[in-house]
């Protein structure tokens, strides 16, 4: 890049001011990056407790569902499942974090009432409820470490996208700046020398031509008086 770049007052200036603003860029990314960092810590910690609430609740939705079939039979639960009628709803937003958009899931009719299941009170045992509350929970959990795990992705990719611009300032464009401007500078200072040298061989130049008209006038002057001097004689 520096052999590319014409080594004049303007552009070094330029590049100067380039400098300038990628350091500040730089700055400001790093500031950006160590953040991120914190904002992903502590989702990567509430995302670590949900997997572990989310295998308790499987465990024990997997459990409550193994023991209403041994105790009701399959076709009990098979029928208490099928007369749900109000499903789950989930809707998205989004936030903001650190300049990330990520996602914020809402659930509704998730966890009912014995009520709002569908299936008859009657004819139906506490295990069939059981199992009921508990995948109620499960899916409730499910669609908070939804929502978490594709946070967490975002930061995370945010954060790889960040440390690549401040390593592509850091370790290539600012080296190439600051070799432009040492080049530039060099090139200056070059011209420099060569202008002063110039200029010194000028003068020096002008000085001998202007000793040797002062020799030659003094010679004519000399010259003169002598013919002076004898004509006064004769």
């Amino acid at each position: 890049m520096s052999k590319d770049v014409k080594p004049t007052r303007k552009n070094l200036m330029a590049i100067e001011d380039r400098i300038e603003l990628s350091e500040q860029g730089h700055d400001t990314l790093e500031k950006k990056r160590d953040g991120l960092i914190m904002e992903f810590m502590d989702i990567l910690d509430q995302a670590q407790d949900v997997r572990s609430d989310l295998d308790a609740d499987y465990e024990r939705a997997q459990r409550s569902i193994d023991m209403a079939r041994a105790m009701e039979g399959d076709v009990a639960v098979r029928g208490a499942a099928a007369a749900l009628k109000e499903h789950p709803e989930i809707t998205t937003q989004s936030k903001n974090i650190m300049g990330v958009v990520v996602p914020q899931i809402e659930s509704t009719r998730v966890q009912k009432d014995l009520d709002q299941r569908g299936y008859g009170l009657v004819g139906t045992s506490a295990r069939i409820d059981e199992a009921a509350d508990a995948y109620e929970e499960l899916l409730e959990t499910i669609i908070l470490a939804a929502e978490v795990e594709t946070a967490m992705k975002k930061m995370l990719d945010e954060i790889e996208k960040t440390k690549r611009r401040v390593n592509a300032l850091e370790f290539k464009l600012l080296p190439e700046l600051h070799d432009a401007q040492e080049y530039i500078e060099q090139k200056l200072e070059e011209q420099e020398r060569e202008e002063i040298f110039r200029m010194k061989k000028i003068k020096d130049k002008k000085e001998a031509e202007e000793s040797a008209i002062e020799a030659a006038t003094a010679e004519t002057d000399e010259d003169e008086e002598e013919v002076e001097t004898v004509a006064a004689d004769d």
